[in-house]
């Protein structure tokens, strides 16, 4: 079973190395009928035995999860493994006519297991395509929030961010603690966990505010090109920028209302 799609070099040469294996321990064996021949079917389970495994000879055999299209299996692979409830959403069908060489499932597992050698490589099969999947799910996986310049240790008083800077880092507080001033005027805390600076990486102005570690604090920096993009492909960074600026903007509303308040 493999993912449709352009593959790595290595994951290829994974592809060629697992197809070569059934035919090499199924020798010995012998089948439990005559080589069947399909036509291009939408449900190739539905037409098969459930108490038979295939060596798929001829054609190429598409694989799809809840409507959508994912794996294919071409020739050399064991066809039917997929079944049971782990499997209910998934549906095996073919564009063109198959050719497939049938096995008795209970004989063919008692034929692997008789013969460690039969057996390692039966494991070496079922290893290689969850590799595979492992593959593909790194390659799919947005990229964790990590930054490539690493972290930053910095003293209490030490400047984070300073105002009127350009701006081309954003920064999070992994432990301690800042607090943001304008013209010299705190206008709110920065804590733990919090995503700071990145407003101007997105406007593309200058700072508007001075950041100031309140404690020794650590600080992971993230390029602000590298920033932009994680937040289109990971929406939980989006999600967490959306709640600190709303939290600001709360802020900044108590200290406008606290000023109006003592101004009247």
């Amino acid at each position: 079973m493999y993912l449709l799609g352009e593959q790595s070099a290595p994951v290829d040469a994974l592809i060629n190395r697992l197809q070569t294996l059934p035919a090499q321990w199924l020798q010995g064996l012998e089948p439990c009928g005559l080589e069947i021949e399909v036509e291009a079917t939408e449900d190739l389970l539905g037409q098969l035995p459930s108490d038979q495994l295939f060596l798929l000879n001829e054609g190429v055999i598409s694989g799809s999860i809840a409507g959508r299209a994912l794996f294919y299996w071409q020739e050399g692979d064991l066809i039917g493994l997929q079944r049971g409830e782990a499997w209910m959403d998934c549906r095996l069908s073919s564009d063109g006519a198959l050719r497939l060489l049938p096995y008795r499932r209970r004989d063919l597992f008692q034929h692997l297991y008789a013969e460690p050698a039969r057996a390692e490589q039966f494991l070496e099969y079922l290893l290689g395509h969850t590799a595979i999947l492992a593959h593909a799910v790194a390659e799919l996986k947005p990229r964790e929030f990590r930054s490539t310049n690493g972290f930053k240790r910095v003293e209490a008083g030490e400047i984070l961010i300073q105002q009127g800077d350009a701006a081309d880092h954003v920064f999070v507080i992994i432990d301690g603690h800042a607090e943001a001033f304008v013209d010299g005027q705190k206008v709110g805390e920065v804590p733990k966990d919090e995503i700071f600076g990145a407003m101007a990486v997105f406007t593309r102005e200058p700072r508007n505010a001075t950041v100031i570690a309140r404690e020794p604090s650590t600080i992971m920096l993230i390029p602000g090109d590298q920033f932009l993009s994680m937040t289109r492909s990971n929406p939980k960074i989006a999600h967490s920028l959306i709640e600190s600026m709303a939290r600001r903007i709360g802020q900044l509303n108590r200290q406008i209302t606290q000023l109006t308040s003592t101004n009247g």
